[in-house]
């Protein structure tokens, strides 16, 4: 069964910096490409980063790049998601998701799983 989780969320003032992480179960990690998306209140969910299975791919949504930063521990089992000079409009829940999938990491719609969600909230 694939089981993902988040969590590192918080309140933040702009311009901060934050870590999220998605722990993994081990059958998760192996082979499954996986990314994170966020959702605003009142917006469309957003996939916002992306890393291949083994590590070498990664995709940004125009949004976040050069702040943004995906990254994998396959010892730890977790992707993190490296989060630098916060703006408002970073508020959203973040989820993280994983997908098994040959297809370039912008087909979103293979993503099936997905973990709870975890709260980040930018204060001005």
């Amino acid at each position: 069964q694939v089981q993902l989780a988040e969590s590192g969320g918080g309140l933040v003032q702009a311009g901060g910096s934050l870590r999220l992480s998605c722990a993994a179960s081990e059958r998760t990690f192996s082979g499954y490409d996986m990314g994170w998306s966020r959702q605003a209140p009142g917006k469309e969910r957003e996939f916002v980063a992306a890393i291949r299975w083994s590590g070498g791919v990664t995709y940004y949504g125009d949004s976040v790049k050069g702040r943004f930063t995906i990254s994998k521990d396959n010892a730890k089992i977790t992707v993190y998601l490296q989060i630098n000079d916060l703006k408002l409009e970073d508020t959203a829940v973040y989820y993280c998701a994983a997908r098994l999938s040959t297809r370039s990491l912008v087909y979103f719609g293979d993503y099936r799983y997905w973990g709870q969600g975890t709260q980040v909230t930018v204060s001005s």
